[in-house]
This record gives C-alpha cells, structure tokens and sequence, in this order.
C-alpha cells in the first residue's frame, strides 16, 4: 500500500490568521529560515490560538488549508475509506476504462474472527492459499474481455483484494478527522496501514495543528 503527498495549501499559519481575521489582524512566521521558503516557527500566541481553536471545536480556520494524496490500496480498504464524505473529494482508477492486468493484496497471514466481537479480528493467524481463486477469477476476467464483454461489466468477477488508485483532496480539519477515526486500535490493520501513512504525511506539513487536532497526540 502506498500513500504520496501530490499537493497542499497553506501552513499553520494560514490557520491563525484565517481565525485573526475576525479582529482584522495578522500575524507573521516568529522566524525565516535562510532559503525564505520553509516556514519558520509560530509565535507562541499563535499556537495557543491554535490549540484553542482546536479544543473549543472552532473547525472553520483548519478548513482553509487543503491536503491532496494519491493512494494505492486494496478495495476493501478503499470502501472504508470513501465514507468519509464531509470536506473530501475522491477520484479513482476506472475498470470501466482501464483493462490491465490487476494486482492484488495478499497478506502473509489471516487473522482469525475475534470470539467477543460482531466484528473486527483477533491476534491469532493462520495461512491460507488463496493463489487458486484469484488465478480463477483473472483467467474468467480475461476470457469475458475476450468474449468482448464490456470491461464495466467483466469487473464484476475481480475480488475486493484487487488493488485500486485514487486522488483523495480534503481540508486539514477533514483528514484529521479520518485520522482521528482510522488510525485507532479498532480500526481493520489494512485500513490503519493507509491512515497511519496520511497521519505522517500530514503532520510534516502541519505540525502543530496537528498535534491539537489529532486525539492521540494532544
């Protein structure tokens, strides 16, 4: 699985003035690095606003910065993922275009059902060859595109192991939330493998609001 920062918008920074802006006023880096172009360091003050914001939910300032990744990731992960809605924008490779041979996620083990949950697995693993069923599925995929069936259609017999791409935008308070939700213990493994990538990516970029916006790292 992989995660890549394609593109962001704005700064912690960005946050404290979004919200200095109600009083008409502005506040600047505390300090420049030499290059002029990485960010400096927050004034004190501007990280207490930004720690007040964040404990006061006061989400509008953290949603004037803006984070776009392209990501790599089984389906079933996928689908977790695309129900996060709220300030996020998904856009994802096509099997109704796209006709390439694909490539799935196989784990070195399976965890076997938790005994005291609905849902969720245990810590207990065993192997399992799954080799047979995916080689079947492929063979029948190419045989329906063969056939001329259409590639929308022939999708339908891949399995929810087969890797996807998407571009995945949102605001920095959006993605905090999918972090605050998918990078917990609960969470499925494979899902948390993507959240904990996005959680490193992002807080790289917002170091400080993130350290207030995320539950386990205030």
């Amino acid at each position: 699985m992989q995660v890549s920062l394609v593109d962001k918008m704005g700064s912690d920074l960005t946050v404290v003035n979004a919200a200095r802006v109600s009083f008409a006023k502005e506040s600047e880096w505390d300090t420049i690095t030499p290059s002029g172009k990485t960010p400096g360091l927050l004034q004190d003050k501007d990280e207490r606003l930004i720690k007040y914001l964040a404990t006061h939910e006061h989400w509008s300032p953290f949603a004037h910065c803006t984070l776009q990744f392209r990501i790599k990731a089984p389906v079933f992960v996928a689908r977790q993922l695309v129900k996060h809605q709220v300030g996020l924008a998904w856009n994802e490779v096509s099997r109704r275009y796209v006709d390439d041979d694909p490539e799935f996620f196989i784990p070195d083990n399976w965890r076997l059902k938790a005994e005291d949950k609905k849902q969720g697995s245990s810590n207990e693993a065993i192997e399992f060859d799954v080799s047979e069923l995916i080689g079947h599925a492929c063979d029948t995929y190419d045989r329906m595109l063969e056939a001329n069936i259409a590639p929308e259609m022939a999708r339908m017999v891949l399995p929810q192991n087969m890797m996807t791409e998407w571009y995945w935008s949102g605001t920095l308070y959006a993605f905090a939330r999918v972090c605050n939700l998918r990078c917990a213990d609960d969470t499925q493994a494979e899902t948390r493998v993507v959240a904990d990538l996005i959680d490193e990516l992002t807080e790289r970029e917002f170091p400080i609001s993130w350290k207030y916006l995320r539950n386990d790292k205030k």
